[in-house]
C-alpha cells in the first residue's frame, strides 16, 4: 500500500508544516510520520476538525523513499518542502524573532511627504476610511485565530484585502493605482518589507506590490500602517474590479493626448465597494491609455479604454471589452468607438450589468466577460449594452465639470522650470560616456515638457528576479525620486519603475547614482527585461517553475552589444495556463506545464500586447527545461539570419511566419 504524509499550512503564518510523533505539526518533513492510505484518510478528517485554528488545507500526499530519505513523489510538494530555489538570501528567521529585540520604530510617513507626485491626494476622510477598513479585517483575523471562523468562512473576507494563502505562506497584494507611487508611499512599503516580510517586495503586471512572507497575525497592522501612507489592499482580490492601471507614462509622455490618471482615479472611486459589482462572476481587470502607443495592454483586459480627443479637442474614449489571457486568450472587441467623457461612467456600468446578470457563476473557467461575448456573440453584447445605456436615467453616473475639476484639483503639477529644449551637459554627456548613451537610448522616454526626460529604472536585471526588490533600494529610489522626479515614482506592467520627471542636464548624476547602486541595468525592451510570473517557486497555482528560466535565459544574452544587436524583443514567462506573466502577448512566449513529473515549456510565437495586439501561436512540442535557453538561442539565430533592414523581431515574424524558427528549434523534421 502506498505511503504518505500529512501536510498542511500553518494558520498563523502560512508556513509548510507535517504531521509528526503524537500528531504534532512540525516545519521539517524528515520530521514527519509515515501512514497508509487508510490511516492518513482516517487522520485527514480527524485533524480537519481538530486543528481547524492550526492548520489550513490538511491534507495527505504521497511520498517514496530517495537515497534513505521520505520525498514526495510531486514535484509541487517537493517544492513545498524545500521552499523557493531562488532566493538564497531570504534565510530561515521570520520577522518577529529578528525585530523582537524591542518595539519597531515608526513608520516613516509621519515625517515623509511627497507634495508634487503625481497621486490622488487623500483627505482625512479617505484616510479614515482606510483605517476602519484595516479595524474591521482586525477583528475577522482575530475571529479566525481563535476559530470563531472557520477557513471557508473567512477565506473571501481574507481576499477582498488582498490576503493569499500561497505555497509557503501568506502573500499580501498591495494597490499602487495606476502605477503612480509617492516616495513617501515607497519608503512605507519598504518598511513594511523591512519589519513584517523578510526584507523585499516584488512588483506584479497590474501595478500592485506582493509581500510574500506576512504573518496572518500582523496583516491588519500592516494595512493600518498602509493607511496612513494612503495605500491599501482593497480589491487587489476577489471577483470584483480589480486595481485599475494605466501606462506608466501618463502624464508625462511628450505624445500623449490625454492624461489618463485622472479617470483611472474615478473609476478607482466607483469600484471600490460598488454595491453592485463587489461580487462578480469572476475577477474583472479595466486598463486605460491616452497615448497612441498603447503601453497597457488595453485589448487584453475586460474592459479596455482608449482615451482619445475629436476634431473639436473634445476627450472621449474607444471602449474595448472582452479581452484576457489564461485558459482562453482573446483580444477584446470594440463595442464603441466614441464615449464622451460625461458618460464613461454610465457606459462602464453598462457594460458591468450585463456580465454580472449573464455572466457563467456555474463553472469558473468560463467566468469571464471575454467568454460570455464569444459565447452570446459580440454583436448581440453590443446591443444588451446599448440597451442597459439607453434605460439609464438621464442624471445617473454623469460626469460632469464640477466632477471633473474636483476630483483633478487633488492631483498636484510639478513645479516644472522653463528649461531649453537641449541640454548642452546632456548632450555632451551622451556623447563622452558609451554607457551612459546606452543607458539613455533604452530607458528613457520625450517628455511633455521641454527639458525634462522619464527615466526607467530596470528592477529586471540579468540574474536577478524579476520585479523583486528589497527595502533598502525602496528607500534608494526614494530618495532618488526626491532627488530628481518630485517625490514621484511610476511603476510598469513589465515589473519596471519610471522617474517620470527628470531635467535632462540631471541625468547623468541620477544614472551614476543608479550604476553605484547596481541599478542602471540598459536593458528596457531588450530580450533580458523579462516579464516573469513567480511561477513554481510561490505560487499555489502554478505547474512550473519561472524565475530560473528567465534567469538561465538572461544570463544566455548578458552581453549588452548583443542584446542591442538583436533590438527590441518582449520576452515573457508564465508558470502557469493563467498567464499571469503574459506569455500570450510577448513577441517570444514561455508557458510552463508539468509533463509526467517534468518541467516543459511551450513556446509561443508573434504575440503583442500594444497597439497591434496579437495572440502568440504555439509553434511545436514543449521543451524541456534545460533545453530552453539553447532554443530561444535557436529562434534568435533565425531573426538575425532573415530580418531585413534592420526590422525588430517581431515585424520578421510577421513577414515569415513560424516556419523558420520552428526548424530553427526542431530542425527540418
Amino acid at each position: 500500500m502506498p505511503q504518505q504524509v500529512i501536510t498542511a499550512n500553518r494558520l498563523t503564518d502560512g508556513v509548510v508544516v507535517w504531521l509528526g510523533a503524537e500528531e504534532r505539526w512540525n516545519a521539517e518533513l524528515d520530521r514527519s510520520s509515515i501512514f497508509d492510505e487508510i490511516q492518513a484518510a482516517a487522520l485527514v478528517a480527524k485533524l480537519a476538525d481538530r486543528d481547524t485554528n492550526i492548520a489550513v488545507d490538511v491534507r495527505a500526499v504521497p511520498v517514496e523513499a530517495v537515497d534513505g530519505q521520505v520525498v514526495p513523489t510531486e514535484r509541487r510538494e517537493r517544492l513545498r518542502a524545500v521552499g523557493p530555489s531562488v532566493r538564497a538570501d531570504l534565510g530561515s528567521t521570520p520577522p518577529e524573532e529578528r525585530w523582537s529585540c524591542g518595539p519597531l520604530p515608526p513608520p516613516p510617513s509621519s515625517y515623509s511627504t511627497s507634495p508634487f507626485a503625481g497621486i490622488y491626494r487623500y483627505d482625512e476622510y479617505d484616510r479614515q476610511f482606510l483605517r476602519d477598513r484595516a479595524a474591521q479585517f482586525r477583528n475577522q483575523v482575530e475571529r479566525r485565530l481563535s476559530g470563531e471562523l472557520s477557513e471557508d468562512e473567512f477565506k473571501p473576507l481574507r481576499l477582498m484585502n488582498g490576503l493569499y494563502l500561497q505555497l509557503h505562506g501568506y502573500m499580501l497584494r498591495v494597490a499602487l493605482p495606476y502605477g503612480v507611487v509617492s516616495a513617501s508611499q515607497m519608503r512605507q512599503l519598504a518598511y513594511v518589507a523591512r519589519y513584517y516580510d523578510r526584507g523585499y517586495g516584488h512588483f506584479t503586471t497590474r501595478h500592485n506590490m506582493q509581500f510574500n512572507w506576512p504573518r496572518l497575525a500582523d496583516a491588519p497592522d500592516i494595512l493600518a500602517v498602509l493607511a496612513e501612507a494612503d495605500l491599501h489592499a482593497i480589491q487587489t482580490s476577489g471577483n470584483c474590479v480589480r486595481n485599475v492601471t494605466t501606462d506608466h507614462f501618463a502624464g508625462a509622455a511628450a505624445e500623449e493626448v490625454v492624461d489618463p490618471r485622472l479617470y483611472a482615479e474615478i473609476l478607482r472611486q466607483w469600484s471600490t465597494d460598488h454595491p453592485e459589482f463587489t461580487y462578480l462572476p469572476r475577477k474583472f481587470k479595466i486598463a486605460l491609455s491616452g497615448s497612441p502607443q498603447d503601453r497597457a495592454a488595453v485589448r487584453f483586459h475586460d474592459i479596455g479604454i482608449l482615451a482619445r480627443r475629436n476634431l473639436k479637442g473634445e476627450a472621449g474614449f474607444q471602449i474595448f471589452a472582452g479581452g484576457g489571457l489564461g485558459r482562453t486568450p482573446i483580444v477584446g472587441t470594440m463595442v464603441s468607438d466614441w464615449v464622451p467623457v460625461r458618460d464613461l461612467l454610465r457606459y462602464i456600468e453598462a457594460i458591468l450589468r450585463v456580465y454580472n446578470a449573464l455572466g457563467r457563476r456555474d463553472n469558473i473557467h468560463k467566468a469571464r466577460i471575454k467568454i460570455l461575448i464569444r459565447e452570446m456573440k459580440a454583436e448581440r453584447f453590443i446591443e444588451m449594452i446599448e440597451q442597459e445605456f439607453a434605460e439609464m436615467p438621464r442624471d445617473h453616473a454623469v460626469l460632469d465639470d464640477e466632477i471633473i475639476s474636483a476630483v483633478g484639483a487633488r492631483f498636484h503639477e510639478p513645479p516644472f522650470e522653463n528649461l531649453p529644449k537641449h541640454c548642452v551637459a546632456f548632450e555632451q554627456a551622451k556623447r563622452e560616456d558609451r554607457a551612459f548613451r546606452s543607458w539613455v537610448k533604452t530607458n528613457s522616454h520625450p517628455h511633455r515638457k521641454a527639458g525634462y526626460i522619464s527615466a526607467v529604472v530596470s528592477m529586471n536585471p540579468v540574474g536577478g528576479i524579476s520585479g523583486d526588490i528589497s527595502a533598502d533600494e525602496m528607500d534608494f529610489v526614494a530618495d532618488l525620486a526626491d532627488r530628481f522626479s518630485f517625490g514621484e515614482l511610476r511603476v510598469s506592467h513589465e515589473h519596471n519603475l519610471v522617474l517620470p520627471h527628470v531635467e535632462q542636464d540631471k541625468l547623468y548624476d541620477l544614472w551614476r547614482s543608479l550604476v553605484g547602486a547596481g541599478l542602471a541595468t540598459a536593458n528596457i525592451g531588450l530580450i533580458t527585461d523579462i516579464i516573469s510570473c513567480p511561477g513554481m517557486d510561490y505560487c499555489s497555482l502554478a505547474t512550473a517553475r519561472s524565475i530560473p528560466i528567465a534567469q538561465q535565459i538572461a544570463q544566455r544574452f548578458a552581453d549588452p552589444a548583443r542584446q542591442e544587436k538583436i533590438g527590441p524583443v518582449d520576452l515573457n514567462i508564465s508558470g502557469c495556463i493563467n498567464a499571469c506573466g503574459h506569455h500570450h502577448v510577448g513577441h517570444i512566449g514561455l508557458l510552463g506545464v508539468d509533463k509526467n513529473g517534468k518541467e516543459v515549456y511551450q513556446i509561443t510565437l508573434g504575440g503583442s500586447g500594444d497597439e497591434e495586439a496579437s495572440i502568440g501561436a504555439i509553434i511545436g512540442r514543449g521543451v524541456a527545461a534545460d533545453d530552453v535557453p539553447d532554443a530561444i538561442e535557436a529562434i534568435i539565430d533565425a531573426y538575425l539570419a532573415n530580418r531585413k533592414d534592420g526590422e525588430p523581431f517581431i515585424a520578421t515574424y510577421r513577414r515569415l511566419g513560424v516556419a523558420p524558427f520552428k526548424e530553427a528549434v526542431y530542425g527540418a523534421h
